[in-house]
């Protein structure tokens, strides 16, 4: 049977992620960005003279926008499909945004080397999501700042639920999914977005708290969560410390992203910053 790993690395070669919408051009891409209340935030957050690295970063849309605004952009994948139409969309854009071919588990770039350093959506598909984001971790320099996306372990319970409905009807019905709904002019980005959320080989699903304690084991300080972990706040500066970090607000806030989250899939963020 072939490993878990393999396993993830062909489904990626048959099925890059995120896919590209037909005609596209480098003011969708913007346009785009501009509705990812997350890519607002780290394009208002980092330098222009910060150099960036997003690992893990598939088909390099999330790069392409970054370095869009001249900053200096590498990003990194083990899928060479992703990659190869994150190259052409750079050269289709006139963007100068580098692309590597790297494991994150054992990448081939120089540790403590990046002013920020962009994992989302790729360490729960990990086998070991801890020990990849150790990995992942030792690439920031002294004082970087760390942005890691993750499935909340609540907030993905409406999709879980989603995919048991879906699974149970072969996959002829699969009901309350925002996004299949708007891509259904785009055959080829609706079974992007089908594949990846309902039928990935490996998946893990974590807590706030979880990701804080992995941050403290790779002398990385907790900044903050996105959306944020307290009530009456919201981030005006993704990079901002937090005003407090009390574990019971933090699940019952966690708790409120099943509706807030959850017709997208349940992706949150952790920010953390790296120990001098």
């Amino acid at each position: 049977m072939p490993s878990s790993d393999h396993r993830v690395r062909r489904f990626y070669e048959r099925s890059p992620f995120p896919g590209y919408p037909p005609r596209d051009s480098l003011s969708a891409l913007r346009a785009r960005a501009a509705r990812s209340e997350v890519a607002r935030l780290l394009g208002d957050a980092i330098p222009p003279d910060a150099l960036v690295l997003e690992i893990g970063c598939g088909t390099g849309q999330l790069s392409l926008f970054l370095a869009s605004s001249g900053r200096t952009v590498v990003g990194a994948d083990f899928a060479r499909p992703s990659l190869r139409l994150a190259r052409d969309a750079a050269i289709r854009y006139g963007v100068a945004a580098r692309f590597v071919e790297t494991d994150l588990r054992a990448p081939g770039l120089r540790p403590s080397s990046f002013d920020v350093v962009i994992c989302s959506g790729v360490l729960h598909h990990t086998p070991d999501p801890r020990a990849s984001f150790a990995s992942v971790a030792r690439l920031a320099r002294p004082g970087g700042v760390l942005v890691i996306g993750l499935y909340n372990a609540y907030a993905r319970l409406p999709l879980r639920a989603r995919r048991a409905v879906a699974r149970l009807s072969g996959f002829r019905w699969i009901p309350w999914d925002p996004v299949l709904r708007d891509r259904r002019a785009e055959p080829a980005r609706r079974e992007a977005w089908l594949r990846d959320q309902y039928q990935h080989p490996e998946e893990h699903r974590h807590t706030l708290r979880e990701v804080q304690r992995w941050f403290r084991e790779n002398g990385v300080d907790y900044v903050r969560a996105f959306p944020s972990a307290l009530f009456g706040e919201e981030p005006g500066e993704l990079f901002a410390q937090a005003e407090d970090d009390w574990a019971p607000e933090a699940l019952v806030k966690q708790l409120g992203w099943m509706r807030t989250l959850g017709g997208e899939g349940g992706l949150f963020v952790a920010v953390g910053s790296k120990r001098d």
